[in-house]
């Protein structure tokens, strides 16, 4: 009975060799699709672990009042640098604290312009965030004091306004 089974298998095959490529071509492309989808679903799930991972496993964020939902402002009012001094010094165990302000805006220049997040901080933001400078320099302290319109610029809008 198997054996008769299989042998009208092989005749139909024969019959319709073109059906039977296709049909085998389906089956390859399938599994290979499912296979890629996969392979590329694992490396994307690593990489957002290890970008989590690398904002480091002591690292706090603490900002005012409490979130409303989506639309919704607090009215709590924003840190003092006063708050942040104080959180360092009356807080033990802290390795950096970095007062940071943020808000997203077109920077320009020359004909050039791109969209970008602009944050405001001391070179503890660096130290807190385990970030090492490419090239170029931190803030010096005179400039900290100041409030000297100095900045450091990141790889994306450096390419984008700069070019290479």
């Amino acid at each position: 009975m198997l054996w008769n089974a299989l042998l009208l298998a092989m005749r139909e095959i024969r019959r319709n060799v073109m059906r039977s490529f296709l049909t085998v071509l389906g089956i390859v492309i399938g599994v290979a699709a499912v296979i890629i989808m996969v392979t590329i679903g694992g490396g994307a799930t690593l990489q957002v672990i290890e970008q989590i991972a690398s904002l480091g496993s002591n690292l706090l964020m603490v900002s005012p009042g409490q979130r409303m939902g989506m639309g919704q402002r607090s009215s709590a009012s924003a840190f003092r640098l006063d708050d942040a001094e104080a959180i360092a010094r009356d807080i033990s165990n802290i390795s950096s604290v970095a007062p940071s302000s943020s808000q997203v805006a077109t920077v320009v220049y020359g004909n050039e312009n791109w969209g970008t997040s602009i944050s405001g901080s001391t070179n503890q933001f660096f130290e807190a965030g385990n970030w090492v400078l490419k090239s170029g320099r931190v803030f010096v302290e005179s400039e900290l004091r100041a409030g000297k319109a100095v900045c450091i610029v990141g790889e994306t809008v450096r390419k984008k306004l700069f070019g290479e």
